[in-house]
């Protein structure tokens, strides 16, 4: 198939035509959901600023450029490549990223693809290559990694979903696995288990525990507070990148279209900050595509969100941290105990705790407590710039 690869810088009004790769390649796939688009080009109506625009804070310590295949008029892939000079410099590393990476059914158009993003990178002094995420695959960035598992079930807010060839077109080009991510499914019964009542009634027995969720109110300084126990919490996790200010600007921004304050806990001990537990109705089951151009319009969609975001059936369990000090004190069962008997009394069905790093042992075993299912994987890949293509 002849076909060619343009570069897209950002402020290309080209990059429209990225953000329409996935639309073009999913096509009545009943699993994929994708971002709106204002959340990749930005949207003045809805005060959104884009991840792929100037303006976004990103973009501060950050070098991007974007890579289009297209034969004609048709859409066959796209990948960026990304500097992320400041998680290079938390970790010490020459590495660069690849990511918001589709592609069609050809391995050609793969892995010319991927050729321009690590020459892009190797001029750059990057020594390694590792992806895919959204721009980079720091932990808290959406759309991280590729599915190798789960392909039957539609992704949850800010996860990928793709078909099974991305994992060996990657594998064939020369990656390999450097982290996998889990999900696990929960379903939600008419009342919490009796195992962990007991032991969150114990722990409480212990120490004086207090919980409150989160003031929509004070939107703005609970993410701050959100934030610092994030920051303090996860900061020895594989991938860690402290949030920065702007970053807690736009998850604040986000969080006030779908925050069920239920689902989003601090727990305190002696009046210290010591956990939170945040867990979101899922947005993707109103914006799933209804393959209809108009229907499918960044306004509907939202519309569609905003009728019904009282009324989804699943949630994500998107962040839990306790910090270090308070870890090993059984707050955990008494944050997932209230937020268990919230989402019961609001009628939720599923929840599901994801992205879940492979090795946190605390987490996948406290997800299994309560009875969750392993049912997804996403897999992170890295390679040698020197070779292996």
């Amino acid at each position: 198939m002849d076909f060619e690869i343009v570069q897209i810088e950002l402020g290309d009004p080209a990059l429209r035509e990225f953000v329409e790769v996935p639309w073009a390649l999913f096509r009545g796939d009943p699993n994929w959901t994708p971002p709106l688009r204002a959340e990749l080009l930005g949207s003045r109506l809805f005060g959104i600023t884009g991840l792929l625009s100037k303006e976004h804070p990103y973009h501060e310590t950050a070098d991007v450029t974007h890579f289009l295949a297209r034969s004609g008029r048709r859409l066959l892939g796209r990948v960026s490549a990304a500097i992320n000079r400041r998680f290079a410099e938390h970790w010490g590393e020459k590495i660069g990223f690849f990511g918001f990476f589709d592609v069609c059914p050809d391995y050609e158009v793969a892995a010319s693809l991927l050729d321009r993003a690590a020459d892009w990178l190797s001029e750059r002094g990057a020594e390694r290559v590792r992806g895919p995420g959204g721009y980079s695959t720091a932990t808290h960035e959406a759309h991280q990694g590729i599915l190798i598992d789960g392909f039957e079930f539609p992704p949850t807010v800010e996860l990928t979903h793709n078909p099974p060839y991305y994992g060996e077109f990657l594998e064939r080009y020369g990656f390999s696995k450097v982290k996998d991510y889990h999900a696990y499914r929960i379903e939600i019964s008419d009342r919490p288990g009796e195992r962990l009542r007991r032991i969150a009634s114990a722990v409480r027995g212990r120490r004086p525990i207090e919980t409150r969720s989160i003031d929509l109110k004070r939107l703005r300084s609970e993410v701050d507070l959100i934030v610092s126990i994030y920051n303090e919490a996860w900061s020895r996790n594989w991938g860690f990148l402290p949030l920065t200010d702007a970053e807690a600007e736009a998850m604040a921004s986000s969080l006030r279209f779908v925050a069920d304050p239920g689902l989003i806990r601090f727990a305190y001990i002696a009046g210290e900050p010591a956990a939170v537990l945040g867990a979101l109705p899922d947005p993707n089951v109103p914006l799933r595509p209804r393959w209809n151009r108009f229907r499918d319009s960044d306004p509907i969609r939202i519309l569609r969100l905003l009728r019904t975001r009282r009324r989804i059936p699943r949630t994500r369990l998107m962040f839990f941290g306790i910090r270090p000090k308070f870890r090993k004190l059984g707050i955990d069962a008494v944050l997932y105990l209230e937020v268990l008997e919230h989402a019961i009394k609001r009628g939720y069905k599923i929840c599901e705790p994801s992205l879940l790093l492979e090795d946190n042992d605390l987490i996948l075993r406290g997800s299994a407590s309560m009875g969750g299912v392993r049912y997804k994987a996403w897999r992170i890949y890295e390679m040698p710039l020197s070779g292996g293509k």
